[in-house]
C-alpha cells in the first residue's frame, strides 16, 4: 500500500481532484420508509437493503463546478499517495455554530480500501478540533454504503436525513460525532 499523506489543497491539486472518478459502486442502500399510522404523526425508518446487483452511484454534485464551490468552503484537504493527489475532503463552518459539516468526501476509485478515506477523515477531525468545533457532521447519499460504513467505523452516529437535499433528489444521510 502506498504511503498516504494529507495536507491543505494547493492550486496544482485542483485538476487532479476534479479528474478523480467521483462515482461509487454499491451493493446495498439505506432505504427510507415513511409511515403515517396516526394523523399528524410520521415515522421514518431506515434499513440497509441488499440490491439484486451492484449499482453505480454518481456524485451528487457537478464535478465541473467543484472548483468554484470549493472557494466557498472553510477547509479543503487533499490526500496524496506517493505524492499524487488521490482524494479530498472539504468542510464548511457555519458561524457561530460549534459544528463543522463535511460536504464533499472523495477517494479516487483506484485508491479505495487503502486507508485514504480514513486518513482524510482523521485529518478533517483534527482540523475541526483545532478550530474549536465540538461536532463534525458528515453528509452522504443513502446509496453510499462505503462512506456510511467508514463513518460508523469512526464512531459517527446517524443523526438525520433530508430527502430533497441534493439536485439528484437522492436521500441524504447525516452522521455526527462529538469531538470532545
Amino acid at each position: 500500500m502506498p504511503e498516504i499523506q494529507t495536507r491543505l489543497t494547493v492550486a496544482n491539486d485542483i485538476p487532479h481532484l476534479i479528474a478523480l472518478d467521483h462515482s461509487i459502486s454499491s451493493e446495498s442502500v439505506w432505504q427510507l420508509e415513511l409511515r403515517r399510522e396516526v394523523v399528524g404523526q410520521v415515522t421514518a425508518a431506515f434499513r440497509e437493503v441488499r440490491l439484486p446487483r451492484s449499482i453505480t452511484v454518481n456524485f451528487p454534485h457537478d464535478p465541473r463546478a467543484l472548483a468554484n464551490e470549493w472557494t466557498r468552503k472553510s477547509m479543503l484537504q487533499t490526500a496524496l499517495a506517493d505524492g499524487v493527489p488521490v482524494g479530498y475532503i472539504c468542510a464548511l463552518e457555519r458561524e457561530p455554530s460549534s459544528v463543522a459539516w463535511v460536504t464533499d468526501f472523495v477517494v479516487g476509485a483506484s485508491n479505495r480500501r487503502q486507508g485514504v478515506g480514513s486518513a482524510l477523515l482523521a485529518s478533517a477531525q483534527n482540523w475541526a478540533i483545532s478550530r474549536a468545533h465540538r461536532h463534525l457532521i458528515l453528509e452522504m447519499q443513502s446509496k453510499n454504503i462505503p462512506t456510511i460504513r467508514l463513518a460508523q467505523k469512526f464512531g459517527y452516529e446517524f443523526c438525520g436525513y433530508n430527502d430533497h437535499y441534493y439536485l439528484t433528489q437522492d436521500v441524504t444521510l447525516f452522521f455526527g460525532k462529538a469531538l470532545r
